[in-house]
């Protein structure tokens, strides 16, 4: 068995639990591949070194990779996707982070964790993601994004009218600071800030929320993942934000944008004792209500 560990890198009191993951992964025999910075960053002793092997790229990332470990918050898991790709590894989000709904895993778990990866006793759920479409090179070779594609203005300039079509067809302009489309996993990020629906993850849709809208009969729309969004953009600055998850782009309004479900989905893995109600219910505090 072989997996992978990757993080942006942890804090000093964090060592230990990627001390302890590590011992547990070598007590099992797993062939262990770690981010080659994550390794530099800490003095592990040098029996937990001895034979891991690191990467850095996407390219070092094998197909036959049975996990990614990502160690942090859901930032870092989505840095995570960025790095599998369409290599179909499956992810499994450890929280050293927050509120964590897709790293819904947290680190006092990590022995049931490798458990339940070396016995096989995960499940694995396919995560849609959302591609974009520009008639000029955007995100380099990532595209794409588990989250949501994102069009804000920058810092104080006037809000921005953004034309909104589907299949080509006039949905409506949005007077606001930004709009997000945002996937069914994404429903609870960006997307819920803003006062847009939480959508069940194997809903097949997408949401698009104005963010800060001038007009207050316009909301969030639920639109059918099969559609192809695109836009156009107009305001009194040249420039404005495209944002895909995490990663930004200053682009001119004269850019072509439109975004479409990507071609390939990517795995996450949860624990059989976990699911996407219960995660709703205990990182929203449903329920904790006292009159219930």
């Amino acid at each position: 068995m072989k997996i992978a560990i990757y993080s942006r890198g942890l804090d000093t009191e964090q060592e230990s639990p990627l001390s302890y993951l590590l011992y547990e992964l070598k007590k099992h025999q797993i062939d262990i591949v770690v981010y080659q910075q994550l390794l530099q960053l800490y003095n592990l002793p040098n029996e937990l070194k001895e034979n891991i092997r690191t990467f850095q790229y996407t390219e070092e990332l094998e197909n036959t990779t049975d996990c990614l470990i990502s160690l942090g918050g859901d930032g870092t898991m989505l840095d995570a996707v960025a790095l599998v790709k369409d290599k179909g590894i499956p992810i499994l989000g450890v929280n050293f982070g927050r509120l964590g709904f897709l790293a819904n895993i947290h680190k006092e778990e990590l022995s049931m964790a490798v458990d339940a990866i070396v016995n096989r006793t995960f499940v694995t759920d396919n995560r849609t993601l959302i591609h974009l479409d520009s008639n000029i090179n955007l995100f380099s070779d990532s595209p794409f994004a588990l989250n949501e594609f994102s069009i804000h203005k920058r810092d104080i300039s006037p809000m921005i009218r953004i034309n909104t079509y589907l299949n080509g067809e006039f949905l409506n302009t949005f007077w606001a600071d930004g709009l997000i489309v945002s996937t069914p996993t994404g429903s609870t990020g960006y997307n819920m800030s803003c006062n847009g629906p939480i959508i069940f993850p194997d809903c097949s849709s997408f949401v698009i929320t104005p963010v800060a809208p001038h007009n207050l009969n316009v909301r969030s729309i639920v639109v059918p993942d099969d559609n192809v969004i695109s836009f156009e953009i107009e305001g009194r600055t040249e420039q404005f934000i495209c944002a895909l998850d995490a990663r930004k782009e200053i682009v001119s309004k004269t850019v072509q944008l439109a975004v479409k479900k990507e071609s390939f989905s990517v795995k996450l893995i949860r624990l059989n004792e976990g699911s996407f109600l219960s995660t709703l219910r205990n990182k929203l505090t449903w329920g904790m209500d006292k009159r219930n």
